[in-house]
């Protein structure tokens, strides 16, 4: 384990590796402070820009950009009451009243302490288990691959909330989606109306025009910006005593968050309540939540930065995307020609341990520029919302020509863009129909694959151990959400 690392720290300590984390780190901290701009749209606007980077650098760049984007979300959570990421909900109950209080340094202060040592602990977490999972999966064959691609796909319930329904619809129609191009078995041609569609439908314009360019027509809709008026970042940092009094709490958080955070579909988004709910349960001072305690902003930013290398597990040794961030990551390594999933460790190592030594590197970066930039980066907040719709919408445009230096990739775009902004209106939630498009391909193929090892008979699935295994925990994932969802249904109904 030593070697490999010394190995990941090899791959980075150079000028180029330096520069991309930097960077990803600042652009993260500004779309994290930004409500409305989510990782996911933040590392989709930057993929085209990595395009003629080398591997190495462009993905520290991105994952910097992931880790920071959590980091900066919880700046304006805590400065105007309102999340910069989805994920910073729960620091708002706390960091807000604490600002309205005079104390904003001190409610910052912990919201960046208790993500760095989150951040830690998780990256060691992950190294821990990442490997030896990798070593299990690279023995996996196609019916494998097929029942993980399946299992991705079992955790729409959960990305789609309460919409299932919804959620089932747009899957199907990405997965329509991906027939267009060549058959991967017969090599004959399917919907092919132009010859640009021989390859299929490009992933990364088509994330680009879903989460950027319909998030752009959401902000042209609204006028004004996103907060007019702000609370001053004034009071003392956390003293020695109160990081000791939270420390307890921060490892726990960071556990709950990177267990979370492993588990497709759930991500920082639920582990940041999951722990805020545990921290409250088991805190002396659990009136206090909610009304401007300090263990309650610990456990939230300590879990939902945990849960970013949670997310990272089953991409890197799966191939499955533990968020819509991470599907959105498949993407980036993919027009790089690397693949995720088992073999990731063996054909191209760099990646993972470059990943593993640069969030080692990042921690006492983004706790510098957290702790010194916090004012900096929630001036983002007062910008009008039709400029920064502008700027975002240019960036995709010019992302969306850079893929392959023609029109396509930006019609591809647009069109992507019109489309999620009708399903955002209409209530379909877009991650589930990221998630098919990114899937949809391994799926077939493998099934097809399967059937032509197995002479045409299902029997193959059920034969092999570890198809067994995905398969359990397959319809275990799917029927969760039902399952939770009766068991309230049924609570609520035994209330008088």
């Amino acid at each position: 384990m030593l070697e490999s690392l010394a190995f990941g720290f090899g791959q980075i300590l150079n000028l180029n590796c330096m520069i991309a984390l930097l960077s990803g780190a600042v652009i993260g901290y500004f779309v994290g402070a930004m409500p409305g701009l989510t990782p996911t749209i933040g590392i989709a606007l930057l993929i085209p820009f990595t395009y003629s980077m080398d591997p190495v650098p462009s993905v520290v760049m991105l994952v910097a950009l992931y880790m920071a984007a959590e980091y900066g979300g919880g700046i304006t959570a805590i400065l105007i009451n309102t999340p910069g990421t989805p994920a910073a909900a729960a620091t708002a109950l706390d960091g807000y009243p604490l600002a309205q209080r005079g104390q904003a340094a001190k409610a910052l202060g912990m919201s960046i302490i208790a993500s760095g040592i989150g951040a830690f602990i998780s990256t060691v977490l992950m190294i821990l288990f990442a490997m030896p999972l990798a070593d299990i999966t690279i023995t996996f064959n196609s019916p494998e691959y097929f029942c993980l691609a399946i299992m991705g796909l079992s955790v729409v319930a959960g990305l789609a909330g309460d919409a299932i329904v919804k959620g089932l619809s747009v899957v199907a129609f990405a997965l329509l989606l991906t027939t267009i191009g060549i058959d991967p078995i017969t090599g004959s041609f399917r919907y092919c109306f132009t010859y640009n569609f021989m390859s299929g439908i490009p992933l990364v314009p088509a994330m680009i025009g879903l989460f950027a360019i319909s998030e752009c027509f959401i902000l042209m809709s609204k006028k004004g910006r996103t907060a007019d008026s702000m609370s001053k970042i004034d009071g003392t940092l956390p003293t020695a005593a109160e990081i000791k009094r939270c420390f307890p709490t921060i490892c726990r958080g960071s556990i709950i968050g990177f267990i979370v955070g492993m588990l497709p579909a759930a991500g920082a988004n639920v582990a940041c309540w999951v722990s805020y709910n545990f921290a409250r349960n088991t805190s002396k001072n659990k009136d206090n939540f909610g009304k401007g305690e300090l263990e309650g902003i610990a456990s939230a930013e300590s879990a939902n930065n945990s849960a970013v290398c949670g997310a990272l597990v089953p991409l890197l040794t799966m191939g499955i995307p533990g968020s819509s961030s991470t599907a959105v990551l498949i993407g980036a390594l993919m027009i790089q020609g690397i693949a995720t999933g088992p073999l990731l460790f063996t054909e191209h190592p760099e990646i993972p341990y470059s990943i593993f030594t640069s969030l080692i590197l990042a921690v006492p970066l983004m706790l510098g520029m957290g702790l010194f930039g916090s004012r900096i980066f929630s001036l983002i907040t007062l910008v009008p919302n039709y400029i920064l719709s502008t700027v975002i919408l240019g960036t995709a445009t010019l992302g969306s020509y850079a893929i392959n230096g023609n029109m396509y990739g930006v019609w591809i775009a647009y069109v992507f863009g019109i489309i999620g902004y009708f399903l955002r209106k209409s209530g379909f939630p877009l991650p589930p129909l990221v998630l098919a498009l990114v899937l949809g391909s391994m799926c077939e193929s493998n099934f097809r694959k399967s059937l032509l090892m197995g002479n045409g008979q299902l029997s193959i699935f059920v034969t092999r151990p570890y198809a067994v295994v995905i398969i359990i925990i397959t319809v275990i994932l799917f029927a969760g959400p039902f399952v939770k969802s009766w068991l309230q249904k049924r609570k609520t109904a035994a209330q008088p």
